[in-house]
């Protein structure tokens, strides 16, 4: 999930000195038969703090002799930082789990706890398969669903009105139509956090799913070749588009989610009108407005679609966030998982980060017009593919990443681009 989430604590002391050492102290049952377990998540604004407090504090009421500890690790470092701790035999119980090639590659390395036989039939029953299948490789689940979090633009309909936008953008040229008409009012049509690389990368991501076809994405997926011409359509798109100057004055070096000055930052402020950006933005909007509430008037509307692409129409692009166990783990770790998969604790989830949950029944509370739409949009889409970064694993994922921000710097071709990706392909 590309959000950012907040510093929780069981225990303020516990987590005090294990941010202060940096360690992932990976817990376990001591001699009195206590359990201790570390847990490390990328929270760091609003209601997100008081939703892991509460899950916590309830979790050890009802477990008693169990405490967990959690870290909390900026998002942007979170994949280095745990490869580090996995790789040295030293990772937390509990944390973040993306998926794709990067869940792939921790289960090969033998680094998570197989979760098949160990969720609740509860749990199994309010959590549709296609969840599960996000987590699953092999035939086997390693990690627990907790939110669906496909992408598109988040908007401000006040801006939208404002400039006499009517309706949303179904194509590609009425996106420019509605930036040409944005500019006019003196607002910045379109948000990017690009120092983050991944929120500019979102863009080449959702242009390759219009020129794709889910075949050749799967395919990539797997072989990290990008010789198929849909890649390069894509790049092509990507430059064109980003002529017409459509993104924030200094998009290159504007965070994603860290204060005012971010692009989430800018939506909250009224000072850009919309963003490509997972569901998780609303919650990371609403803790950067300036009274820390959702913005009253944020609407949705998917990617437009594109003339002549192999994609299939209304494909969307976006994942199944969960959380893994290391492989050493306590047991009691899986039951964490099913307490915060359970619906009252997704309820909870949805409420505090504003992003739609994946229980079922969680489902059923959520009044914002946007996530319904987010989620009926999802439940309807004909393809759904997890974020591409996240697909081709960590360093072909992250060497596309970079590629796309350099692209938007025009310090490279399409051309170019996709030799650099192919590269990275091949060396893997």
């Amino acid at each position: 999930m590309k959000y950012s989430k907040v510093l929780t604590a069981s225990a303020a002391l516990a987590v005090g000195a294990l941010a202060l050492s940096g360690c992932s102290g990976s817990g376990g049952e001591s001699d009195d038969g206590t359990v201790t377990m570390s847990l490390w998540q990328n929270s760091t604004t609003g209601p997100g703090q008081q939703f892991w407090i509460d899950a916590i504090a309830a979790f050890e009421e009802a477990n008693p002799g169990v405490t967990i500890e959690m870290q909390s690790v900026q998002n942007e470092d979170m994949d280095g930082k745990l490869q580090t701790a996995l790789n040295a035999g030293d990772p937390p119980d509990i944390f973040l789990q993306r998926g794709g090639g990067k869940m792939t590659a921790m289960v090969n390395a033998g680094q998570l706890m197989d979760l098949t036989g160990l969720i609740s039939d509860e749990i199994r029953s309010e959590i549709p398969e296609g969840s599960f299948a996000a987590e699953t490789y092999q035939d086997k689940v390693w990690a627990m669903p907790l939110s669906v979090l496909p992408g598109g633009f988040f908007y401000s309909q006040d801006a939208f009105d404002n400039a006499g936008i009517t309706g949303t953008p179904e194509t590609i040229g009425d996106l420019e139509s509605a930036v040409e008409a944005l500019k006019a009012t003196g607002i910045a049509p379109i948000a990017l956090g690009a120092k983050d690389a991944w929120p500019a990368a979102h863009w080449y991501y959702f242009f390759a799913l219009r020129e794709c076809s889910p075949a050749v994405i799967e395919a990539t997926g797997d072989s990290k070749d990008f010789s198929d011409e849909c890649w390069l359509r894509a790049a092509e798109d990507l430059a064109d588009f980003n002529s017409i100057n459509p993104f924030n004055e200094g998009f290159l070096t504007t965070p994603a989610q860290q204060g005012a000055g971010s692009s989430a930052g800018l939506i909250a402020n009224r000072q850009a009108a919309m963003e490509l950006m997972g569901a998780w933005d609303p919650g990371v909007i609403a803790s950067l407005t300036p009274d820390e509430q959702p913005l009253p008037d944020l609407a949705w509307f998917p990617f437009p679609e594109i003339s002549g692409g192999d994609g299939e129409p209304g494909s969307m692009m976006g994942g199944v966030d969960g959380y893994s166990c290391s492989a050493q783990a306590p047991a009691e770790c899986a039951d964490f998982l099913n307490f915060v998969a359970s619906a009252d604790q997704q309820i909870a989830y949805y409420e505090a980060f504003q992003s739609p949950p994946v229980n079922t029944v969680a489902q059923e509370a959520v009044t914002e017009p946007y996530l319904q739409q987010i989620l009926e949009a999802y439940n309807n889409a004909p393809f759904v593919s997890q974020w591409l970064d996240t697909v081709l694993g960590q360093n072909v994922g992250s060497a596309l990443n970079v590629a796309v921000v350099d692209l938007l710097a025009g310090g490279t071709t399409p051309e170019d681009f996709v030799a650099t990706i192919n590269t990275a392909g091949a060396q893997g």
